[in-house]
């Protein structure tokens, strides 16, 4: 779960994506929920910006998906923001969950 970064890459369907990968390792996961907030933004604004048609979805690990991001405000976040996300379990190397906004 160390490990943060942007890939691009293409769904099942075909359709370009941008994903960023979140880690939330730091002991404040409030912190982290900002910090990946704002990039999140600034990704969508700067392929908006280049008129790219790449989709930003953000990676969590499936327990932080589970725990933090299960909250009513970080769930009322998500929604009012359209964030869509990409669920990962980094033990088994699986995508859990994709969540589309």
């Amino acid at each position: 779960m160390g490990a943060e970064e942007i890939l691009g890459a293409e769904n099942e369907l075909g359709q370009q994506i941008a994903v960023e990968i979140k880690s939330f390792i730091s002991p404040s996961h409030v912190t982290e929920f900002h910090k990946a907030m704002g990039q999140y933004d600034n990704y969508r604004l700067a392929l908006a910006e280049l008129a790219q048609e790449r989709r930003v979805l953000l990676a969590i690990h499936v327990k932080i998906w589970n725990s933090f991001f299960q909250r009513p405000f970080i769930q009322k976040v998500i929604q009012v923001k359209a964030i869509s996300f990409i669920i990962f379990d980094s033990e088994t190397e699986t995508i859990e969950q994709w969540i589309k906004s």
